[in-house]
C-alpha cells in the first residue's frame, strides 16, 4: 500500500473502528474528565448513558459544578506495566567488544531507557507501540536516534503477521476545523518516503510540496532532501532492514481475532469497572459534602443586614435579644443537621473494584498496594504475591525483546551508513530483562551463608552472586583479596620453603 491518493477518506475506512477504540482507551489513560465526557456523551451505544461519564452535567453553563470525580486507576495500570518492564534497563549486548562500546554510547546518549519506559506505558494503554530508528543531524549530528510512535498515528501493512511497511502520520501546526495539514512518513525496507497533504478533518486532500509548511520545510533542511517537489521526497536509509517495528502490548486481540494488532490492558474490558470506581468515589465525596455540619436556626436569630442584603447568623454571638415567641414553641431552638459518612461501605466497594480491575488487567493486587500490611517481606515472598504480575511481565518482555532487537540492529546499521562507523551488525543482539525481582542484601547474605556451610559453592561463585555486574577481572581480584585476608590462599612452595 502506497501513500494515500488525493481526495481519499481519512482515516482509512478500514482503520476507523480501530482508531475509535483507541480513542476510548486514550480518554481513560489521560484521566481528563472532559475527554471521558466527550467520548461517552456522544457514544452510539444505548447503555453508554448509564455510565457515570455518559450522563450529561446538570448545568452546562457552569461545568465547574460537575461533581463527578475520576480515580486515575487506568493511568496507574499503564505506569505499573512500564515499571515492571523497564524500571531496570535490560541488558542489551553484542559479542563484539568494539561494537558493544559504541552500542552503550548510543543507548546512553539516546536516553533509551526513558524512551522504552514511555513506550511501555503507552503500549499498555493503547494496545501497542511502534519503535522507529531515524536520524536528524540538526538534533543529533553524530548518531542515529530511537523514537516512539503512537499506534493511532500509524497505518501498518502486515503480511502473515509480519510488519512489511508502515505509514506514520501527524497533524501539523496551523490546522483548524476546515483545513488540516498532514505529514505522511512511510517506512519500507531500504527507504522512507515523506509527503505533505492539505485536506480536511475527514479527507486527506491534495498532496503539496514539503516546502509549503514550516514543519516539513525544516525536515527538508535537516535531512538534506533533494527533489522535495509536489510528490514529496524519498530518503534512502542505506540499509535493507525496516526502520520501524511494531510491539504489541498483549496478544491475541479479542475484538479482531486473527489480527496482528495487540490489545490494551483495558480491553478485558475494564471500562465498566473504571466507571463504577468513579461512581463510588464520587458518591463517597458527595457523602462528605453532605455531612458538613449545618445549623437550622429560627428567623428571630438572624440579623437583618438591611434592604436587599438578606440576613446572617453570627456564630460567635453569645447574647440574643428577647424573641417574640413562646419559649416552648417548636422550632424556637437551634438544630444541628449533620449526616453520617458511609466510609466503610465506600472503601470496601472501591477496593473490591480495584482488585478485580487489576486482576482482569493481568496484575496482582499487591502491585497496587491493595494487599499486605506494610510489613517487610523477602524477595521470594514478594514474587509469590506478585506472581500474576510477574507472569504478565514475562509475556510483555517477550514482545518487547523482538522489537528492541530489531531496532538496535537498525541503529547500528544506520550508524555505519550515515555516520561512518564500523559496527559489526552480523553479530546477534541479545536482550536480557532479568528476573524482575531485586533480592535484599540480607536475603542474599543468608543464601550465600547456607551455600557456604553446605560446601556447595566456591568463593568465585559467591562473589559473582553478590556482584553480578562485575566483569571477570574484578571478580578475580576480589577473590584473591578474600583468600589472602582469610588465609585460605595456598602457600607458594618455592617462595616460602627453601629447596
Amino acid at each position: 500500500m502506497a501513500l494515500p491518493e488525493n481526495g481519499s477518506a481519512w482515516p482509512p475506512p478500514e482503520w476507523a473502528p480501530v482508531y475509535a477504540q483507541m480513542r476510548v482507551d486514550d480518554a481513560w489513560y489521560s484521566g481528563d474528565k472532559r475527554r471521558l465526557a466527550a467520548v461517552y456523551e456522544h457514544a452510539p451505544q444505548p447503555n453508554a448513558r448509564r455510565n457515570v461519564w455518559g450522563r450529561r452535567t446538570v448545568d452546562h453553563a457552569a461545568p465547574e459544578r460537575d461533581r463527578r470525580l475520576h480515580v486515575p486507576l487506568p493511568g496507574d495500570i499503564a505506569a505499573t506495566s512500564a515499571d515492571l518492564l523497564f524500571a531496570d534497563m535490560p541488558a542489551i549486548t553484542v559479542d563484539s567488544t568494539e561494537t558493544q562500546t559504541r552500542l552503550d554510547e548510543l543507548l546512553d546518549l539516546g536516553r533509551v531507557q526513558q524512551v522504552l519506559l514511555s513506550a511501555a506505558e503507552q503500549a499498555a494503554a493503547m494496545s501497542g507501540v511502534y519503535l522507529r530508528s531515524t536520524w536528524d543531524r540538526a538534533v543529533a549530528p553524530d548518531r542515529p536516534l530511537l523514537t516512539v510512535v503512537q499506534p493511532d498515528r500509524a497505518v501498518p501493512e502486515f503480511f502473515l503477521g509480519i510488519l512489511r511497511a508502515v505509514t506514520f502520520w501527524r497533524e501539523l501546526s496551523g490546522s483548524n476545523q476546515s483545513t488540516v495539514w498532514r505529514h505522511m512518513e512511510r517506512h519500507a525496507p531500504g527507504e522512507v518516503e515523506h509527503a505533505l497533504y492539505e485536506g480536511t478533518p475527514t479527507d486527506v486532500g491534495r498532496r503539496v510540496p514539503l516546502t509549503e509548511h514550516p514543519d516539513t520545510r525544516a525536515l527538508v533542511e535537516s535531512l538534506d532532501l533533494d527533489g522535495a517537489g509536489a510528490n514529496g521526497a524519498t530518503v534512502s536509509t542505506g540499509i535493507q532492514q525496516l526502520t520501524a517495528s511494531y510491539v504489541p502490548n498483549m496478544l491475541p486481540n479479542r475484538l479482531y481475532r486473527g489480527s496482528p494488532l495487540g490489545r490494551s490492558d483495558y480491553s478485558a474490558p475494564l471500562y465498566d469497572q473504571f466507571a463504577s470506581l468513579d461512581e463510588v468515589w464520587s458518591s463517597w465525596m458527595r457523602d462528605i459534602l453532605l455531612a458538613r455540619a449545618r445549623l437550622i436556626v429560627p428567623r428571630g436569630y438572624l440579623r437583618d443586614d438591611g434592604p436587599g442584603r438578606g440576613a446572617t447568623f453570627d456564630l460567635d454571638r453569645e447574647v440574643y435579644d428577647e424573641l417574640n415567641m413562646p419559649p416552648n414553641e417548636a422550632g424556637s431552638g437551634i438544630t444541628l443537621s449533620q449526616f453520617a459518612i458511609r466510609v466503610e461501605e465506600h472503601q470496601r466497594s472501591a477496593e473490591a473494584i480495584m482488585r478485580q480491575a487489576a486482576q482482569s488487567a493481568g496484575y496482582s493486587a499487591q502491585s497496587f498496594g491493595l494487599d499486605g500490611g506494610g510489613q517487610p517481606i523477602t524477595a521470594t515472598e514478594s514474587e509469590s504475591r506478585d506472581q500474576r504480575s510477574m507472569v504478565t511481565r514475562r509475556k510483555k518482555a517477550g514482545y518487547f525483546r523482538y522489537g528492541i532487537r530489531e531496532q538496535v540492529t537498525a541503529l547500528l546499521a544506520l550508524d555505519n551508513a550515515h555516520f561512518g562507523r564500523r559496527n559489526d551488525v552480523a553479530q546477534p543482539v541479545t536482550v536480557d530483562f532479568g528476573d524482575g525481582v531485586a533480592e535484599s542484601e540480607q536475603s542474599t547474605a543468608t543464601t550465600l551463608d547456607l551455600l557456604a556451610r553446605a560446601g556447595a559453592v566456591s568463593t568465585k561463585t559467591k562473589v559473582k552472586i553478590l556482584h553480578p555486574e562485575w566483569d571477570d577481572t574484578a571478580v578475580e581480584a576480589e577473590v584473591a583479596a578474600i583468600l589472602a585476608e582469610t588465609g585460605a590462599a595456598a602457600p607458594d612452595p618455592v617462595g616460602n620453603f627453601p629447596m
